[in-house]
């Protein structure tokens, strides 16, 4: 049904088109089937029936969020949200690279603000068998950045069952400067400082586009601070050269189909300085079964998709579990968990 819709939606603005999908998500669905228990896994003290996640963008204000579970998705992030509501950058902002199954976005954090998420999720309530993760940001007209971060840990650290640092997106001006070493040694030590004692896992969302300098700092810190885990990765500035559709050249983070190589790169580049000492989720280009067992076998324990539900319809999580089943079953395992970095050094 999805391939006989999608020409109508891709008529529209993708915003346009990404609102009537939030609204499809308050209507009644059929459920996908369970996941199948060879998925379930335990990290960071919480407990996944899939591996399969919904990255954040998706849900920026957390009003559909309780209701992914029914397409298959083990846990989803909402976010990215800042202390202060934001419109973001000026429309238009997010294009469809339809010739190359990629989208380029440059949004900008927008979103209702906190202080409006918070109520909205103190009155519905965490979902049941659906992890929740809360994506934090600073406001782009902040002073100081990391105060902002800090907010967000205690204002959503009640509603959240982990959080994520998001320093990566390339639409706020300077923000990835905090994933140079010393800015970031300060943000984890104040950012891990203001979680309390029985707060939320936090984790890092780092960028792509990193020098091998960068990857060693960055696992550094994280194992120094004690984070919880790493998101490898976030949206590329970088443009591939085998790019075709006309919107290639516009400004923002490209994602989809041509961050694949990208992404899976800079994941086996975590795992190979990391080991298993530290929980990784792989994100960018994740459109199949075959491509998240891939990410699953390179290292990640937990992978993340949106960009490719534009292309491949709602229920492409509950396709990925059976096909995961299916693979995992095939190569011998038990166990999703034994599968974790089997290609890994």
């Amino acid at each position: 049904m999805y391939r006989q819709l999608r020409p109508l939606l891709f008529a529209l603005d993708a915003e346009r088109a990404h609102g009537l999908a939030m609204a499809a998500l308050r209507l009644p669905l059929p459920s996908a089937p369970a996941p199948d228990p060879i998925l379930a896994q335990r990290q960071f003290g919480l407990d996944f029936a899939s591996p399969v996640g919904l990255a954040a963008g998706f849900d920026k204000n957390g009003e559909v969020v309780h209701r992914v579970g029914a397409l298959g998705f083990g846990f989803a992030e909402l976010g990215t949200l800042t202390p202060r509501p934001q419109a973001g950058n000026p429309r238009p902002r997010i294009f469809r690279l339809v010739e190359d199954g990629g989208i380029i976005n440059r949004l900008g954090f927008n979103n209702g603000g906190q202080a409006a998420a918070c109520a909205r999720l103190g009155r519905r309530g965490k979902p049941e068998k659906l992890v929740i993760g809360i994506n934090i940001g600073a406001n782009k007209d902040t002073e100081d950045r990391i105060a902002d971060y800090e907010e967000g840990v205690r204002a959503m650290s009640p509603h959240a069952d982990y959080l994520t640092v998001n320093i990566s997106s390339p639409n706020t001006p300077g923000l990835r400067a905090l994933q140079d070493r010393g800015a970031l040694d300060a943000l984890l030590g104040r950012v891990m400082a203001a979680r309390a004692g029985d707060g939320p896992p936090i984790l890092l969302k780092v960028a792509p586009d990193l020098e091998p300098a960068d990857i060693d700092d960055i696992a550094e810190l994280a194992l120094l601070h004690r984070i919880d885990g790493l998101i490898v990765s976030n949206t590329t500035i970088s443009r591939p050269a085998t790019l075709h559709a006309p919107n290639a050249t516009e400004s923002g983070g490209l994602s989809g189909a041509p961050l694949h190589d990208l992404a899976l790169a800079r994941l086996r580049d975590f795992r190979q300085r990391l080991g298993d000492r530290l929980p990784l989720i792989g994100v960018g280009g994740i459109s199949n079964a075959q491509q998240a067992y891939a990410r699953i076998r390179a290292g990640a324990s937990l992978i993340q998709l949106y960009s490719a539900l534009v292309y491949e319809g709602p229920y492409l999580p509950a396709r990925i579990n059976a096909g995961l089943a299916d693979l995992l079953r095939r190569d011998g395992f038990t166990s999703i968990t034994e599968a974790v970095g089997a290609d890994a050094p």
